[in-house]
């Protein structure tokens, strides 16, 4: 199944440390030590019978730890829409006191605040003052059964990048694009989806031995165990990022951002009537927290907008706002269109008017990368091959957004390659400030190959950046 291989994975990456065994212990107990928290959802949610898996789950996991003040150490969270500390990583010294005061535990029952549950695990859980120890790793699992009422991932990279590693367990109706927005990396040894709450028992069983540990005297920069995109700082047992001169560690602090990089980038969103009053206002939040993430000026990155539906309207072209605050200002004020769906149409829209020098694109020989950002939320009522194909073939990047019925084959047709850069989906409207969040729309990697660019925006970003080097090297003024 896969959850047998997502387990299966769980620990490939640190299986030279989990490998060696205590002896003492029966040899069924990793040597290395961990100061360990479990972050658990009890949002209303939450069924009094599934809260009673969380606990088995939990007590499965500490039945094959090493506890002890001077071993694993444990602390259990809860939250909902407060969070409370069950007990702290100083509190109990056996398994037994551990095991009876989770049984005790007594759910909230109210709402779900993953982001602010993860802010006090960071700051509150792993203090010395809670019993966290110098030089031992840092780990905690969340269990969850929903999305996030508040934003995880800038709070969960922070964390990250303390040095916490989070697992993200997700059961029966989490969201997969909030799990990833908040575990560590690679993806794949730390989110996990779950069917049903009748499945985490059985997870807890095989989890055996899996919990993956650091060795705080590896150099995780020296072994690549690190998602830095750029530079990587090793200390012990933990790392932090930086970038290469002309580029600016992005918020996830992981990734890095040209800080010349200007783009001319034209959003199309859906104004249909499935789409509803109540979640065109978030879509107009999600293009401004786009926004957020540019530098917008009238020398630097253009946004131009267009909503579509039956018809299509431009809201503002390319050259209308030079500044963020005044672009943000005028997606409030954009009134919703409340009619069909007609992708292909806004898309010939966008080929044939946003990008044009009348709208304010900057002519092809500057070489500015230009954008196309599209937003739907269900199937298109004429066809989109014709002008999908056409925007790509013209050196306009596509993204494509979608959101609850949205088709994932035109999600895709729509998307430029590699189509899993520039596809993202969520099953509803409330998850998309987190798409927002992980977006990017633009990274150069100062390269001229562009087998090593993830889209054409780069290749064009590494060429101009070379043609201004190659200028400055060897042009006398």
């Amino acid at each position: 199944s896969s959850l047998d291989l997502a387990v299966s994975l769980l620990c490939d990456v640190t299986a030279d440390v989990t490998a060696q065994k205590d002896p003492s212990a029966g040899g069924n107990k990793p040597t290395h030590f961990v100061d360990l928290v479990f972050l658990i959802d009890s949002s209303r949610s939450v069924r009094p019978h599934e809260f009673e898996t969380m606990r088995k789950f939990m007590i499965d996991i500490l039945n094959t730890l090493d506890i002890g003040p001077n071993a694993t150490r444990v602390g259990v969270v809860q939250y909902s829409s407060q969070v409370r500390s069950e007990f702290s990583l100083k509190t109990h010294s056996t398994l037994d006191t551990m095991v009876k005061s989770i049984n005790q535990i007594i759910p909230l029952a109210q709402g779900t605040m993953t982001g602010l549950a993860i802010r006090y695990v960071m700051n509150v859980a792993f203090s010395a003052e809670e019993g966290d120890r110098p030089k031992i790793p840092n780990v905690a699992v969340i269990v969850t059964d929903g999305r996030p009422q508040d934003r995880v991932a800038e709070v969960a990279a922070e964390a990250r990048e303390k040095g916490i590693e989070i697992y993200a367990v997700g059961v029966a109706r989490a969201d997969m694009t909030s799990l990833r927005a908040m575990a560590s990396l690679p993806f794949e040894d730390h989110v996990f989806l779950v069917e049903s709450f009748d499945l985490i028992h059985q997870f807890g069983l095989q989890f055996q031995d899996k919990l993956c540990v650091i060795d705080y005297s590896i150099d995780l920069c020296a072994d690549g165990k690190h998602d830095c995109e750029q530079i990587c700082i090793s200390a012990p047992g933990v790392f932090t990022c930086d970038c290469n001169k002309g580029f600016k560690l992005n918020k996830d602090n992981r990734t890095c951002t040209s800080q010349s990089a200007n783009i001319d980038l034209v959003l199309l969103i859906d104004g249909s009537k499935s789409v509803r009053p109540q979640n065109f206002e978030l879509v107009k939040k999600f293009v401004n927290q786009v926004v957020d993430s540019l530098d917008v000026s009238a020398h630097g990155t253009r946004v131009g907008l267009v909503q579509y539906s039956s018809r299509v309207r431009t809201e503002f072209p390319l050259n209308m706002y030079h500044s963020a605050d005044e672009i943000k200002a005028a997606v409030m004020k954009v009134a919703y269109m409340e009619k069909g769906t007609m992708t292909g149409l806004a898309l010939k829209h966008m080929l044939e008017n946003s990008f044009s020098e009348a709208e304010g694109a900057r002519p092809l020989g500057r070489n500015i990368p230009r954008i196309g950002l599209v937003f739907t939320d269900g199937r298109s009522q004429d066809d989109i091959t014709e002008y999908a194909k056409r925007a790509k073939e013209a050196g306009i990047t596509m993204y494509a957004v979608g959101v609850g019925k949205a088709v994932e084959d035109e999600l895709r047709e729509i998307a430029s390659e590699p189509v899993e850069k520039h596809f993202y989906y969520t099953t509803d409207f409330s998850a998309i400030n987190t798409i927002a969040e992980n977006l990017k729309l633009n990274v150069c990697p100062g390269t001229l190959d562009p087998c090593a660019c993830e889209n054409l925006v780069e290749f064009q970003q590494a060429t101009m950046s070379s043609l201004e080097q190659f200028t400055q090297k060897h042009i006398l003024f």
